[in-house]
């Protein structure tokens, strides 16, 4: 959240493990929530929200990972073909541990935990 659920839709058309929040009732979960489930099932947050990193700093969590849409208004197109050049670019060891920070002209990656 607050991303659209087309994101995980076309994650899922293209073979990876994709849930959004509300199709597994977590629409109106708080963020701790969210990311103890995505540490139960091994997943990556994709998020918007600006509070993920600052949750994940405070804690010195080594996960789970998470991938931040920052700079304004971004369509699902956009979204979807973002995400894209980044499965194109990063492998999944660049993902894993990590924070990355996706503005449209460039991504800025930290490992985890940060401290």
């Amino acid at each position: 959240m607050p991303l659209s659920p087309a994101l995980a839709h076309w994650l899922e058309t293209e073979g990876h493990d994709a849930v959004h929040a509300a199709a597994i009732s977590l629409n109106r979960a708080t963020d701790v929530a969210i990311v103890a489930r995505a540490l139960e099932e091994d997943r990556t947050v994709i998020t918007a929200d600006l509070d993920y990193p600052r949750l994940l700093a405070l804690t010195g969590a080594l996960a789970p990972s998470l991938i931040l849409f920052r700079g304004g208004n971004w369509s699902d197109v956009d979204i979807v073909g973002r995400m894209q050049q980044i499965l194109q670019g990063l492998g999944e060891s660049d993902i894993s541990q990590s924070i990355l920070v996706v503005d449209r002209d460039r991504i800025r990656r930290r490992r985890l935990p940060i401290t």
